[in-house]
């Protein structure tokens, strides 16, 4: 069996091409225990995403969580999916259409395409796709604007274990975070602004909160700069908008297992306000730039029953950036200033 892909057929009448690879999490293919299943086994099946002896977390994830957790999250999917599919691939792929769209109005001739780190389509099958179709540069760009070894790094792993078996590889580039870039916070701080103009400015009895997806204390303990980051985008967003520090909390969700995660964490501080007697918490999750089951389901409708069972009185839900005017421009800002010094000739000039 050869070692590497069989090479595609040179074209010559296509020229080496640029393309800007969009690259999310990923989604099952439906809102059913087997299709979220297949999800799970490989997410989880990660070593980046569980860092637990590869013994120990066989038995525990075929023998324990595979057998009890897709019903329940198939559930929860379905609650949250859409007569178009799963919103995080549908918001995903909204937003390389309108990037495309962006590039094209700039004279820039770059291909954009997605792919998900985990699930369909893959980030080996659209990278042999682009090659197939001529693309021999490749900037891979992670939805994720807070850099973490169990999501950013991951998908480097599977673009560069697609490199290994290939004989001819394109050039790569990367973008490693983007969690202070200004055109991203001033996405998200018109996010904000918009929901302020809809449902009124802050009150006295106000909390703006900031929830991320958590990850273990003890990787961030072994040098990973995710919380960092995450404080990083709290406070530019915070000063964006012109936030005291009694207006607004940093928090952390989607806890798994019994270890010590980031903290605090988001449903904790939510029953928490809630039993202090806030009377309103708007929350934003900055970690997600397409809405998805962690935030329309976990937060919009759990984080919802949270606060007001606990006592508080107005909860709102701020949608993510998905493929708003703002942060379509600053997603083209991000690319194009990765794409620097290589060809992108338009058929416009």
């Amino acid at each position: 069996m050869p070692r590497y892909l069989p090479e595609p057929k040179v074209r010559p009448d296509v020229p080496g091409g640029t393309a800007c690879l969009l690259i999310n999490l990923g989604t099952p293919d439906a809102p059913t225990a087997p299709a979220v299943r297949r999800y799970l086994k490989e997410f989880l099946g990660d070593p980046r995403v569980v860092e637990l002896p590869r013994a120990l977390w066989w038995l525990i994830l075929n023998g324990i969580i595979l057998n009890v957790r897709p019903k329940q999250s198939a559930k929860k999917y379905a609650s949250i999916w859409t007569p178009e599919g799963s919103p995080l691939r549908v918001n995903t792929e909204r937003q390389a259409e309108q990037l495309q769209i962006a590039m094209n109005d700039a004279g820039l001739n770059v291909r954009i395409d997605v792919a998900m780190r985990y699930g369909q389509p893959s980030i080996a099958s659209v990278l042999s796709r682009l090659k197939a179709d001529g693309y021999q540069r490749i900037l891979l760009l992670p939805l994720y604007p807070q850099y973490a070894g169990s999501t950013t790094a991951t998908v480097f792993d599977a673009a560069f274990a697609w490199a290994t078996e290939t004989r001819n590889q394109p050039e790569f580039r990367t973008i490693r975070s983007f969690a202070d870039d200004p055109g991203y916070i001033a996405a998200l701080a018109a996010r904000v602004r918009a929901h302020w103009t809809k449902v009124g400015p802050p009150g006295d009895s106000y909390r703006l909160l900031m929830s991320f997806h958590g990850i273990p204390r003890a990787t961030v303990d072994q040098g990973d700069p995710y919380a960092q980051e995450c404080l990083q985008t709290g406070a530019k967003l915070a000063a964006a908008l012109g936030l005291t520090p009694d207006q607004m909390q940093v928090t952390f969700q989607s806890r798994f297992g019994r270890a010590q995660w980031l903290q605090p964490y988001t449903a904790e501080t939510l029953a928490t306000f809630g039993k202090s007697g806030l009377q309103r918490v708007d929350v934003i999750c900055p970690g997600f730039t397409s809405d998805c089951l962690e935030t329309l389901e976990e937060i919009a409708i759990e984080g919802k029953a949270t606060f007001l069972e606990s006592g508080g009185k107005a909860f709102h839900y701020i949608p993510c950036l998905n493929d708003s005017q703002e942060w379509i421009q600053a997603l083209a800002d991000i690319a194009i200033r990765h794409l620097q010094g290589w060809p992108l000739v338009s058929d416009k000039t």
